[in-house]
């Protein structure tokens, strides 16, 4: 079975290093904290793993298929709960995507296969919590599954 492992080291005050793969990661807390802010919180880390994990597969699968897009830009938003243990209620991923008018199916399919059959990251976030997206492709909201709130309806 394969298996990640990483190292983290405490520098001090409210700062922690952690070595991935060879690359130091800084986590720090804000000065209204005890921190020094030379890092981001700990928390939004697993934000970043999900909009690089599905990204990568997006990326790759298109690739796969002879598609190529010009740009993406990947928005992940965490609802925090109100109450200790503070963390990560739902999710939503917002894919911006710029790529040929003919490529919009390959784009959703991406997106689709990225999110329902290959990124760890979120299969294991929707274990605990619900984890929406939309895409929106060449500036057109082409796909949504973040039920409105009563305020947005």
């Amino acid at each position: 079975m394969a298996v990640h492992e990483i190292e983290t080291q405490w520098m001090g005050k409210m700062q922690f290093n952690a070595l991935i793969n060879g690359h130091t990661v800084v986590m720090d807390a804000p000065e209204r904290s005890g921190g020094e802010d030379a890092g981001p919180i700990p928390k939004p880390f697993v934000l970043a793993a999900l909009s690089g994990c599905t990204g990568m597969d997006i990326v790759a699968l298109l690739r796969k298929s002879g598609n190529e897009i010009q740009d993406m830009s990947i928005q992940v938003t965490g609802e925090l709960s109100k109450q200790a243990p503070i963390s990560y209620v739902a999710m939503h991923i917002r894919y911006t995507i710029l790529a040929d008018a003919g490529m919009q199916e390959a784009v959703l399919s991406a997106v689709t296969d990225s999110q329902e059959k290959y990124c760890g990251v979120s299969y294991l976030l929707k274990k605990a919590i619900p984890v929406t997206w939309e895409i929106i492709f060449n500036g057109q909201v082409i796909f949504n599954n973040k039920p409105a709130l009563a305020a947005e309806v």
